[in-house]
């Protein structure tokens, strides 16, 4: 009796909807309710506040989810280790990741891993957009930078680094930036936003920048400043070949920002299959 209700109380939690916990069970709606409201009684607690358009948990029901969500946890993850000795993972794994580390990084290793593991099958939307998971049906998602979702789990990784960099040859006509308040005499190639980020005295700054170009392009950027047309930041998989072979040289490296963590994240209610867990830890293994 004591397990009545827990099901679907943390669903609901997760999903914030009786309606959406229903169909994931695949049992009524009315169900749920049952189940939830004699779990409140049974416990003397009110977990859920339900509005006609809203269900947020209350005090209380935020830390009884955070300890029903562990059990849950454990009992599929006892299920699984029980299941994963008699099967080889196989099935299909829906994942999203950024653009054009995605193409660049994430697959190569998903193409790579398939030859390995035949019988698993990948599903991969690259954009740069952040998507629902729950409401996408995803398994899993790359993400880069610090994260904000604490319904999420994650594990690390890698890391990446953004460099400040141009050509020798731009650099001998204009001169080498060796402060931040240099860049306002410079030609600034800008992406998506107006400013960078760095690091001065200790402290987190974004600066301000201009220039004659702007793209949404980390390609197109590269290209304008291996063309000499000004100063370009990128993180480092878009122009760490270029910095090796000297066509970029990386400046102002005393000012570089702390190295962004890059982290495969997934919803409490995915938990990690033998095939999800696996393609983790591959992913973790070789962008190390």
């Amino acid at each position: 009796m004591r397990w009545d209700g827990i099901s679907e109380f943390v669903y609901v939690a997760e999903y914030e909807s009786f309606t959406r916990a229903a169909k994931e069970l695949g049992i009524s709606t009315a169900q749920v309710s049952r189940q939830i409201s004699a779990l409140e009684k049974r416990l003397n607690i009110k977990l859920l506040y339900r509005t006609t358009r809203k269900v947020s948990l209350s005090e209380e029901g935020r830390v009884f989810y955070q300890h029903c969500r562990g059990v849950l946890d454990g009992l599929d993850a006892a299920e699984q280790a029980v299941s994963s000795l008699q099967s080889k993972p196989q099935g299909r794994v829906k994942l999203t990741a950024p653009m054009t580390y995605g193409e660049q990084q994430i697959v190569p290793l998903l193409n790579d891993f398939m030859a390995q593991y035949p019988d698993i099958e990948v599903t991969a939307f690259l954009s740069n957009q952040k998507i629902d998971l729950v409401e996408g049906g995803y398994d899993l998602a790359i993400r880069i930078g610090k994260l904000s979702d604490s319904m999420m789990m994650a594990k690390k990784l890698s890391r990446r680094t953004n460099f400040v960099c141009a050509t020798p040859a731009y650099l001998n006509q204009y001169g080498v930036p060796r402060a931040l308040k240099d860049l306002g005499q410079h030609n600034c190639l800008l992406g998506t936003r107006d400013h960078w980020h760095f690091v001065e005295k200790g402290q987190e700054k974004n600066l301000q920048v201009t220039g004659t170009v702007q793209y949404n392009s980390g390609h197109g950027l590269v290209d304008a400043a291996l063309k000499s047309l000004g100063i370009v930041q990128l993180p480092d998989y878009y122009v760490q070949k270029y910095l090796a072979s000297g066509e970029l040289v990386s400046i102002l490296d005393g000012y570089r920002e702390p190295e962004e963590n890059i982290w495969a994240i997934y919803p409490h209610n995915r938990h990690l299959s033998p095939k999800i867990r696996l393609l983790v830890d591959y992913l973790a293994v070789h962008l190390a």
